[in-house]
């Protein structure tokens, strides 16, 4: 059977910004039949998310994360329906997702390590299991129940880097639904702002490329920040993190500002700023949500309840197409 493919054609190197030809689209083939344990899926959806920058590297920075390799399809989160199965627990027309789908139209899978996916929950749309109901919204829904310490009534405030993200845009919702009693997003243009605030019932959101940021923070947390859903580091981290209360959290989600450097991850923070953190007894721990899997199906449902109900907004990035997928912005830095 005849297919289309990604592959990792170059790599940009450690401090490189990727381009698009860094990818090649080919065609390749796939055996007329499965055996036993396996399926043949049709790919519908793929998730392209900042992480995979990483595994453009030789060296991933990250023990749990291997690297693409010259030539090799690329993988990442994908969902597709069973076109084929001798798998006992698959059938024609079943819909799946994995964490590790490949890159290409179709492809021939072992059963056993896909998760079999009910469009209800999602009201049929089935992309929200790769973004909202998926590894994005669990992110930001254990981010904040592990890392953020939120409790209702106790009027906390929340800030949100890259607040219009994926991830950004839902911990905001989430971190409300939790109990904070204002949330502030941060982004990059005054449409992604008003969309924060508008549609995803932030209380504000600061446009980061306009005037102070600093001084915009102390305007719209006049009692400083207890929670920070750090999504970017650099510049915009280390600014937040200055007006953080006394024992207050940053949930280390991911550091988008500086995977295009070669760096440590997460990197060290500057000595002034790390100084802060240290004297108000501020938590900044690694957090990766493949370490709480066991409250994975609890979570999912959480967060299709919350879809359900209208509590919880999605807006996503639709590109169509195999051969677009290195154009998209997470891939180009």
């Amino acid at each position: 059977m005849i297919i289309q493919r990604v592959v990792l054609n170059s790599r940009p190197g450690k401090n490189g910004v990727p381009v698009a030809e860094n990818f090649r689209l080919e065609q390749s083939t796939i055996p007329d039949t499965v055996q036993e344990g396996q399926v043949r899926v049709k790919t519908l959806y793929l998730s392209v998310d900042p992480y995979m920058r990483c595994g453009m590297n030789e060296d991933t920075g990250s023990d749990y994360l291997q690297p693409w390799q010259l030539s090799e399809v690329a993988d990442g989160g994908g969902v597709g329906v069973v076109e084929e199965s001798k798998h006992h627990n698959l059938a024609k027309g079943d819909f799946v997702t994995s964490f590790t789908w490949p890159w290409q139209t179709a492809a021939i899978l072992n059963g056993d390590l896909l998760q079999k996916l009910v469009p209800q929950l999602v009201n049929g749309r089935l992309s929200y299991f790769l973004g909202a109901a998926g590894i994005t919204g669990l992110t930001a829904l254990l981010g904040i129940r592990e890392k953020g310490h939120v409790a209702v009534g106790a009027n906390q405030t929340m800030v949100v880097s890259g607040a219009a993200g994926a991830c950004g845009s839902l911990a905001g919702q989430i971190g409300r639904l939790e109990g904070c009693s204002r949330v502030v997003g941060i982004a990059g243009t005054d449409e992604k702002c008003s969309i924060l605030v508008q549609e995803m019932g932030f209380d504000a959101a600061i446009n980061y490329k306009k005037g102070d940021v600093a001084k915009q923070l102390r305007e719209l947390c006049p009692g400083g920040v207890d929670v920070y859903f750090d999504n970017v580091g650099g510049h915009i981290s280390d600014t937040v993190i200055s007006q953080m209360n006394q024992n207050s959290h940053i949930i280390l989600c991911g550091q988008i500002s500086q995977y295009n450097k070669d760096v440590p991850y997460p990197p060290p923070l500057p000595p002034d700023i790390e100084k802060i953190q240290k004297e108000k007894n501020i938590t900044r721990e690694r957090f990766l949500v493949l370490n709480y899997m066991d409250k994975q199906e609890e979570s999912v449902l959480q967060l299709c309840q919350w879809i359900q109900e209208g509590k919880l907004k999605v807006r996503e990035t639709v590109v169509e197409g195999l051969a677009n997928i290195g154009d998209l912005p997470y891939l180009a830095g």
